[in-house]
């Protein structure tokens, strides 16, 4: 499984290839949304009985179903009952409030977003994310803080502000999707972070499925609740069917994977790094997808995110070559990577 093959490579390879992974995921997640609109607007323009079928509820709770199939390939040797045996009460609890918060309650937030304003404002409330994160990571899971990092977030949620600040002609409109975008991206940060903590004792195949299932069991409750019992009539529609694996398989299967991984072996301030580029790479994937204007703020404001991203990575060359002339860091550096590879079973 990919996951072992990674677990193989020496300690630099690993976290070269988690932030690799990062990367990729953040693009994905960046093309999501685009996806996730236009996927709505091909089910308007082709209603059934004056209905659009293709809801984004509906395209969540289908896409989550089919990414089991995959997943269930890819993961089944994680469940051993040795494995299983293994998890402890906190490992069960860490296990469900990430299934509720990754799987039910951040994507039912940013597609409440998502249906009241456009992809690009949700995008860039989003910026908040990265110095959050970095902070959140250093204060409640003791890792170690970057401060690099750190202000290439500050730049890159500048940057936002900035875009945000043109497009809205000089002010800001902040309306109920721009407070969904931003309610979604605090959550997305809590599980985040119990998603970060669950790794690292809980084999990959275990956190993946289980947090697939029952977050989408939660949601189907949730959105019962909320919007009635016949808010999924049409799920099964063979028009739902026809469109919803591209969101299954790019979004909820590529997309999670790799998230997990760049979790899992990725610094901290290599995350938060890459998901400084949400902003310009989900605006041009929304201005090729969606056709969006993203209005006179995108390139003063690309501007400052490519030069918050140029920062960071100034930051972290430096910081590699800080620790590379510091030959008393190296052993303490080792036994740290040390102590972190060892938090998976053998099994995983």
């Amino acid at each position: 499984m990919a996951h072992a093959s990674i677990q193989t490579l020496p300690d630099n390879s690993r976290l070269m290839m988690g932030a690799g992974l990062a990367w990729l995921a953040v693009v994905i997640f960046a093309a999501g949304n685009s996806i996730v609109s236009l996927l709505a607007e091909i089910g308007m323009n082709n209603q059934v009985m004056g209905r659009n079928v293709i809801t984004y509820c509906n395209l969540l709770f289908v896409g989550s179903l089919l990414s089991i199939v995959p997943m269930g390939f890819m993961f089944w040797r994680d469940w051993t009952m040795e494995n299983l045996r293994k998890l402890t009460r906190r490992h069960w609890v860490i296990l469900t409030v990430s299934a509720f918060l990754s799987s039910a309650l951040t994507p039912g937030l940013f597609f409440y977003a998502l249906e009241k304003t456009t992809v690009t404002n949700v995008v860039l409330v989003g910026r908040i994310e990265p110095p959050i994160f970095l902070l959140a990571t250093w204060l409640f899971l003791r890792e170690e803080f970057e401060p690099w990092a750190f202000v290439a977030g500050l730049v890159a949620l500048c940057g936002a502000v900035l875009m945000l600040w043109m497009n809205g002609g000089g002010g800001f409109d902040i309306g109920k999707g721009e407070i969904g975008a931003l309610l979604a991206t605090l959550s997305y940060i809590a599980s985040t972070l119990v998603a970060r903590t669950g790794l690292r004792g809980i084999p990959m195949g275990i956190f993946a499925i289980y947090r697939t299932v029952l977050g989408t069991i939660f949601y189907f409750f949730l959105a019962i609740y909320l919007f009635g019992p016949r808010h999924f009539q049409d799920v099964f529609h063979p028009l739902v069917w026809e469109w919803v694996w591209i969101y299954a398989v790019i979004v909820v299967l590529g997309g999670q994977f790799a998230w997990a991984l760049a979790l899992k072996y990725a610094r901290s301030g290599d995350v938060s790094l890459a998901t400084s580029f949400t902003p310009l790479a989900g605006i041009l994937i929304a201005m090729m997808l969606l056709g969006e204007n993203p209005g006179p703020g995108l390139v003063p404001g690309g501007v400052i995110i490519l030069l918050a991203i140029g920062l960071g990575q100034y930051g972290r060359i430096r910081s590699r070559r800080m620790r590379g002339d510091c030959p008393s860091a190296a052993p303490a550096r080792a036994r740290a990577l040390e102590h972190e590879g060892e938090v998976n079973f053998k099994g995983a």
